[in-house]
């Protein structure tokens, strides 16, 4: 298992290389370069006035060259003005170049200064990851259960009433995307002219004209049920469905196994048959769906954020976009990689513990 593990960091690795290096390509273009310029300086800046900004900040280097100071692998570029000014990616403003560290990339510690934010990418990623994360946590805590419980309860008993209902309910939810649950859910239960809303404003049931808030920006700070729900519930419905899916389909398959029937013969109850003989190897495969669904709502909150003005990871993401913020998207991109790696990594070693016919050579 040590050597397994080790294989898979290093592949893991080459693979954060790769994708991280493929971004900075694409975000390092010439026509991005050049409207980063326009932006930090004017408009109306002539060919030879944006040329002579990019390489002022090290932008004409050649594209390995430039990945590499950004790692933190070879010194970064410094550039001398006619004064005899030095500037460049470690010299802070009004610092002595003399002191200025020669390393500074993501291997210490330094993710560049957001154009947009005007901040460290660092600090904004930590702040906002750590809003997202927060949302995160609340969906799986909501999705997973309530998505196996669906699934366990469909497969039991294959081809019943409750396991067509309960398909249908959860077809239903993955085939509705989140920014049209989110709408509908934002009328029914945020809009004052709802008749539930209504309603129970009728009926002194509520405090305000909503049972819910639309809007979740006020959670950033104090997250409570009625500003927190709506985009807790949204994602989570969206997500619930694949995994009940398939959990219903590997629970389906293993009530079918020959050790199931021989348990029946021997007269064990039905509810000791499901708990003790099959839910542990109809959930090998669940698993595997359940830890993809960490980077997918990682990624994925990017509609609902927005939607419910919830400024997270997913709403950063937008803006970094949005805004030519490439220092910013630079850091987002090695966050998702990374999270999505290790996830995957999680994944392998728990399926390898959950299913004993698996060795690991």
């Amino acid at each position: 298992m040590g050597l397994f593990i080790l294989r898979r960091l290093g592949v893991m690795v080459l693979t954060a290389l790769c994708l991280t290096y493929l971004v900075f390509f694409m975000t390092n273009l010439y026509p991005n370069l050049e409207k980063l310029a326009k932006t930090q300086g004017n408009f109306r800046m002539s060919d030879e006035a944006v040329a002579s900004w990019l390489e002022k900040g090290g932008y004409l280097q050649s594209t390995p060259k430039k990945y590499a100071e950004w790692v933190g692998l070879v010194p970064s570029y410094q550039h001398t003005a006619e004064d005899g000014t030095v500037t460049g990616r470690c010299i802070a403003p009004g610092q002595d170049p003399a002191e200025a560290p020669s390393f500074c990339g993501i291997l210490q510690g330094y993710w560049g200064f957001s154009t947009v934010f005007k901040d460290e990418v660092g600090t904004i990623i930590a702040e906002r990851g750590s809003q997202t994360a927060k949302l995160m946590l609340w969906v799986l805590l909501v999705m997973v259960p309530s998505a196996l419980i669906v699934g366990i309860l469909a497969g039991m008993r294959e081809g019943s009433r409750t396991d067509r209902t309960l398909s249908t309910f959860a077809i239903t939810t993955t085939a509705t995307p989140e920014y049209v649950s989110g709408v509908i859910l934002i009328a029914i239960f945020a809009a004052s002219a709802s008749p539930l809303n209504q309603w129970l404003a009728a009926n002194d049931w509520i405090e305000g004209r909503t049972l819910l808030k639309g809007t979740a920006t006020s959670a950033m700070e104090n997250a409570t049920f009625e500003n927190f729900f709506l985009p807790v519930i949204t994602i989570a419905l969206y997500g619930m469905g694949y995994i009940a899916r398939m959990t219903r389909a590997s629970m389906a398959e293993v009530m079918t196994a020959q050790y199931i029937r021989t348990a029946r013969l021997k007269g064990v109850s039905f509810p000791n048959i499901v708990v003790k003989h099959a839910l542990r190897n109809a959930l090998i495969a669940p698993f595997t769906v359940i830890m993809l669904q960490i980077p997918w709502l990682l990624n994925g909150v990017v509609i609902v954020e927005t939607l419910f003005n919830f400024k997270g990871f997913g709403w950063t993401l937008v803006q970094a976009a949005g805004n030519n913020d490439i220092e910013l998207l630079l850091g987002v991109s090695v966050v998702s990689v990374v999270v999505v790696l290790i996830t995957q990594l999680i994944s392998d070693i728990g399926y390898v513990y959950l299913n004993p016919r698996i060795s690991v050579s």
